[in-house]
């Protein structure tokens, strides 16, 4: 490794914008460190085989076009996020933006982990102003996740955008009115892909 303080900025920034798309380009931006976008994927992926912080790719149908995609940035542990940001739980739970952030990188890292083990592959899903939080791919069979902090209605919009672009008939409202976060979370992910 070259440039040991890069990959150590890179774990800094992949717990900032846990749960959010960034091209390697703002990466480089927000690093201010000379270095170039193969360098700072290969760093992320060393920190996901460290158990830190994956990127994920983005689902496209087809993998050349999931590999060329922004990475969507995803901590491997809530502790990695909590531990930097300075705020009691109270504070966070109160502001309404991290708090949803913590609660999708809580089900996202649940997901990512089962991904590591070979049991699932994880992506996210966008096109234009339609997204899904986490598609799960185990086999030939899809599986459309969103993620909800609080009771609200949006998000049905991106799970049957995707459900109708790739017949994706398994779609998962996680939080709000969909599966209480604490019972997503207690079950093995196979659990969810049935």
């Amino acid at each position: 490794m070259d440039k040991p303080a890069l990959l150590r900025r890179l774990f800094e920034l992949g717990c900032l914008y846990s749960g959010q798309v960034l091209s390697y380009t703002k990466m480089l931006g927000q690093l201010h460190d000379a270095g170039n976008t193969t360098t700072l994927a290969r760093y992320l992926d060393l920190l996901a085989g460290a158990g830190m912080v994956v990127g994920l790719p983005k689902f496209a149908g087809e993998a050349v076009r999931s590999r060329g995609s922004s990475p969507k940035l995803q901590a491997l542990n809530t502790a990695f996020i909590t531990a930097q940001s300075g705020l009691t739980l109270d504070q966070a739970r109160r502001d309404p933006a991290y708090w949803g952030r913590l609660v999708e990188s809580a089900v996202g890292a649940h997901l990512a982990n089962a991904a590591a083990s070979g049991i699932c592959e994880l992506f996210y899903w966008r096109n234009r102003n339609r997204e899904v939080d986490f598609v799960v791919r185990s086999g030939h069979s899809l599986t459309a996740i969103e993620v909800k902090s609080g009771r609200t209605r949006e998000g049905q919009a991106g799970l049957a955008a995707f459900g109708d672009a790739f017949r994706c008939p398994r779609k998962l409202l996680v939080g709000g009115d969909g599966i209480p976060v604490e019972s997503f979370l207690s079950k093995p992910v196979t659990e969810w892909l049935k």
